[in-house]
């Protein structure tokens, strides 16, 4: 069996990400490796984690998606 795909979660509503990891987790070929909620804690967490897949809000308080994916792609 392949390791599952690691998923980084990045959203300002706690619900939303709740809710898509539940999704997530439910599939046997994929995991949740973190939550954050903002673009500042998302370029912090994929340092620590490595995750195969960022799943990332666009608009968010501290530092925004897109600022934040540009930041990790530097």
């Amino acid at each position: 069996m392949t390791e599952p795909i690691r998923v980084l979660l990045v959203d300002d509503q706690d619900l939303f990400r709740s809710g898509i990891a539940i999704i997530i987790d439910s599939q046997e070929d994929m995991e949740v490796v973190g939550s954050v909620a903002d673009g500042e804690q998302a370029v912090r967490a994929v340092d620590e984690l490595a995750p195969d897949v960022v799943l990332m809000d666009i608009r968010m308080p501290v530092m925004d998606g897109v600022e934040a994916t540009r930041l990790i792609f530097d």
